[in-house]
């Protein structure tokens, strides 16, 4: 049995002895205990399924409140981010830790725009996946596959290389994407157009028709650049954790990302937002009933989940949610799509804001309700939005991996409690 009481440290008592731990305080006033040196004092270690209550690390990347419902990289709010600044710059921001200037910038921009590039041997690994084949499995093969067109480390402590290689990744992770999208679709592979800018020249790699001339829609693009802004960072979460704990091991930055890739792949990660237009196609394939699905969705009985309401972390409303919400009404009356899969959506939205069973338990729609309905309305096929969301998600990734390793943060390796049997002795293969 043990005691914890807070102060400047923890004391643990256990049995007849005690134990005292700092009390480590970040920059926003959390506060964990530092038990690096538990198991060696105590012979103790602590038991959380999903890491739920335990920091891996120090990082100055990104705050995330979810009480508040505050997000901010770099201590940039997000709302300020999303109004004044592009993805590109958003991404200089986390990757180097400033907001660039106007010639840092346009250096960066440039620069991508020449190693915006791949391998004409990718082609032929993404042509070997059929067109049946989920596009996050085909772009953690393609962005793996990078390694061995580019098979030199990264020498962390040269500026030079860390730049080199952030701008590969950055100029070729978007055209990966959009190879992924367009084998979908059954369009003609491109590239990027140096005449645009970074964020314009995702849009046209991703719709550009092969008979007609690509011109921009505003409206579009300025929701898609928030979508990318909002997706690019958000703490130590699964596939964060994993593009770290992959680092640790000095596994270089395209194989750490391309697991990150990976581990986002998981319906409860960033196929949430997929989950979101599945659970919009049930509920319109069964009649539509609305009201049928929210009584569903409040019977604890029943198996039922309103995808794309609450949130793991935030307990408030996602405040990400609240800014892309703007940006979809104004695609979806820019557009003028007719989709009877995005009329239950806004049906939905509408009755679980106003019911007092939702709001109570704060159950709002959240990130992933209106950027599946924007990828919706935009045609990208639902099993396309996990890889907006790594698109999206790249430079968070790269900082990440990045941090570690300047950190120079020891290789991951999470202990356990056994319990499984012990003292068997074999029985030979003629007795069993």
């Amino acid at each position: 049995m043990y005691s914890l009481i807070m102060s400047d440290s923890v004391k643990i008592v256990f049995g007849d002895k005690s134990y005292e731990f700092p009390v480590v305080k970040g920059s926003k006033n959390e506060r964990a205990i530092n038990i690096n040196a538990l198991r060696a004092e105590t012979g103790l270690i602590t038991i959380d399924p999903g890491y739920k209550n335990s920091g891996s690390c120090l990082s100055e990347i990104t705050y995330l409140n979810g009480e508040k419902g505050e997000l901010s990289y770099r201590g940039y709010s997000i709302e300020d981010l999303t109004k004044n600044a592009g993805f590109l710059e958003v991404s200089y921001l986390l990757i180097f830790g400033f907001l660039p200037s106007e010639k840092q910038l346009e250096k960066f921009q440039i620069d991508i725009h020449k190693e915006s590039l791949v391998d004409e041997d990718l082609k032929v690994i993404l042509k070997s996946f059929p067109r049946s084949a989920h596009p996050m499995g085909a772009l953690a093969s393609l962005t793996s596959a990078l390694t061995a067109f580019d098979p030199d480390s990264v020498d962390v402590e040269s500026e030079d290389e860390i730049y080199s290689a952030v701008v590969n990744l950055m100029a070729k992770l978007p055209i990966l994407c959009a190879w992924t999208y367009r084998k979908v679709k059954g369009l003609p592979l491109n590239y990027a157009d140096r005449s645009l800018s970074f964020e314009d020249n995702i849009a046209q790699m991703f719709f550009r028709h092969p008979t007609e001339k690509y011109k921009p829609n505003k409206i579009v693009n300025n929701a898609l650049n928030k979508l990318l802004i909002l997706h690019a960072d958000h703490e130590q979460n699964c596939s964060t954790s994993t593009v770290r704990i992959v680092g640790s091991s000095h596994a270089g930055l395209f194989a750490s990302v391309s697991a990150g890739i990976s581990a986002l792949w998981g319906p409860l990660h960033g196929g949430a937002n997929q989950a979101v237009i599945e659970m919009l196609e049930k509920i319109k394939n069964d009649g539509g009933d609305i009201e049928k699905y929210i009584l569903k969705a409040k019977d604890k009985k029943d198996s039922f989940r309103l995808m794309g309401f609450g949130h793991r972390v935030y307990k408030n409303f996602d405040p990400r949610a609240k800014i892309i919400k703007k940006a979809a009404d104004e695609v979806l009356n820019d557009l003028g799509v007719t989709d009877p899969v995005l009329e239950i959506a806004k049906s939905l939205e509408k009755l679980a804001l106003t019911d007092e069973y939702f709001v109570k338990r704060k159950l709002y729609p959240n990130v992933d309700f209106y950027s599946g309905i924007i990828y919706r309305a935009l045609g990208i096929p639902t099993q396309m939005f996990t890889v907006m969301f790594a698109l999206g998600r790249l430079p968070g990734w790269i900082a990440q991996w990045w941090e570690m390793r300047k950190n120079n943060e020891p290789i991951g390796r999470p202990r356990q409690i056994f319990t499984g049997k012990t003292d068997l002795k074999f029985v030979p293969i003629s007795k069993r």
